[in-house]
């Protein structure tokens, strides 16, 4: 029987430790850790927030969409029904003031759209920056769990910043891009509804 008990003793004595019991013994380590964790939670938390500014953004954007194209076909069916009771040499002489207005109109919802969507760019490039934080933050984690008291501190947490310092966003060539052609789209329908005003008023 004391045999069995001295066996298992030892048995207990050479089985090693997880290495996250070397980190709760090790107060840098240990530190060092929860400091990860909560900055990871930190991320998690601004990548949620990120998400919903930008969720919020593309749906003010299609309101914008939306409201420009009922502003123009009211506005085209009102233009309409008011030269067809008044008279036409009248209605000519005055086109120009609905052409005006919708011409300040169309600029405006089109300097909106188009301000909408630089924020929503802005914010997708400041999301893709905070997961990509979380990714390498992510790794250190993983690699402090896996190799416990044996993981480099100096080493590993310089190299975590030296990720993040070097990170350089590389200087993009300008091209047409989705947004240049959107706002090419409308200012487009604003020269055809322009068009159209003079054609209902004059003909």
């Amino acid at each position: 029987m004391a045999d069995q008990n001295c066996n298992s003793s030892s048995i207990m004595e050479s089985k090693p430790l997880h290495p996250l019991h070397h980190i709760a013994e090790t107060p840098t380590h240990r530190l060092l850790l929860k400091q990860w964790l909560k900055e990871e939670e930190l991320i998690l938390n601004r990548i949620a927030l990120k998400e919903t500014q930008i969720d919020s953004v593309r749906k003010e954007i299609t309101q914008i969409y939306c409201l420009f194209f009922l502003f123009h076909s009211t506005a085209l069916v009102l233009l309409f029904s008011a030269a067809s009771r008044g008279p036409q040499a009248e209605s000519c002489d005055r086109s120009w003031i609905p052409s005006l207005c919708s011409l300040l109109c169309s600029l405006g919802m089109i300097w909106a759209i188009r301000y909408k969507t630089d924020v929503e760019g802005h914010l997708e490039k400041l999301l893709a920056r905070e997961r990509e934080d979380g990714q390498l933050l992510g790794k250190c984690v993983e690699e402090l769990k896996k190799k416990g008291v044996e993981f480099d501190l100096l080493k590993e947490v310089d190299a975590l910043r030296r990720a993040k310092s070097l990170r350089v966003e590389a200087k993009a060539i300008w091209k047409w891009s989705a947004r240049d052609f959107v706002t090419l789209f409308f200012f487009s329908v604003s020269c055809l509804v322009l068009g159209l005003t003079r054609v209902i008023l004059c003909n």
